[in-house]
């Protein structure tokens, strides 16, 4: 299904590091472990999610964002998806191709439509890629070059559809192991010469050719487990990051990046972080 608007300035994303300008969030409120569905819901389950908490920390997020100047857009909860917070895998935006997913996972599908009834509100031109499932989080931008991760979310005949549509986009398929849920748990870039990557996860292969590509910033197994490598990039080498990974924020700033520090600890027990809780449809 495509949808046709009149400003197709609306809508823009060439990289993970430019100027974000306009973001979907969606407020936890209905947010719980109702079926675990990755590695990091596991060890939480039991204890599963304080909502007010959870709450109380994603509205912080959204005030970082705003306090950066960025357009925060709020997509309305609903109590049958209690994933609904994680709002970067339902939708992705490549150039000013705006794409809504098709959920992988019984738990998550319907989420999409939520997100499809915003832009029909908004006349904001879409399309729904619904023959194979992919989902946002395997998805990252940097110029004309797309790397999308397969895993149990993303197969690689939405990756051969994805490239149909997109034939000035350059599509890199990543294998990486599935038990980290989406490849922005394991590799994120932060600009046009760095990226944060937690090598166990891929191939050695693959780890080469990114090296080639970008200035590696190696991510720990213990920093990985609390979503050091979904960090959020907000442009001019802004950074939003959980405090408790010392180590990521520490090489991060290092290499010249301001570290904007948000407590999201009760949130990644769910298994994401920043990245994962905000799909960007118009940086510049």
């Amino acid at each position: 299904m495509v949808k046709i608007i009149q400003d197709q300035s609306q809508i823009h994303c060439q990289s993970e590091y430019e100027t974000l300008k306009k973001v979907v969030l969606c407020e936890p409120q209905y947010m719980e472990i109702k079926e675990v569905i990755n590695d990091v819901q596991k060890q939480y389950v039991n204890d599963n999610i304080d909502r007010s908490l959870a709450i109380s920390q994603h509205q912080q997020f959204e005030k970082a964002l705003e306090n950066a100047g960025v357009e925060v857009i709020k997509l309305t909860p609903s109590k049958d998806h209690p994933e609904q917070v994680f709002t970067r895998d339902i939708g992705f935006t490549l150039g000013n191709h705006l794409f809504i997913s098709e959920m992988a996972n019984p738990i998550r599908q319907g989420e999409e439509k939520v997100l499809a009834h915003w832009m029909n509100e908004h006349d904001i031109f879409y399309k729904k890629l619904s023959e194979h499932s992919i989902e946002g989080g395997d998805v990252i931008v940097d110029g004309h070059r797309v790397f999308i991760g397969i895993g149990h979310r993303t197969s690689m005949d939405a990756i051969k559809v994805l490239q149909k549509e997109l034939t000035d986009f350059d599509i890199l398929p990543i294998v990486f192991n599935p038990k980290y849920l989406h490849l922005d748990c394991v590799f994120n870039i932060l600009s046009a010469k760095d990226a944060l990557i937690f090598p166990d996860a891929l191939d050695k292969n693959m780890v080469e050719l990114l090296s080639s590509m970008y200035n590696l910033i190696e991510v720990s197994e213990s920093e990985q487990f609390s979503m050091g490598t979904n960090v959020l990039s907000i442009g001019q080498n802004r950074v939003i990051s959980l405090p408790i990974n010392h180590d990521v924020n520490l090489q991060m700033r290092q290499h010249g990046y301001q570290v904007i520090e948000v407590d999201f600890s009760e949130i990644i027990k769910s298994g994401g972080s920043f990245r994962c809780c905000s799909m960007p449809i118009e940086r510049r």
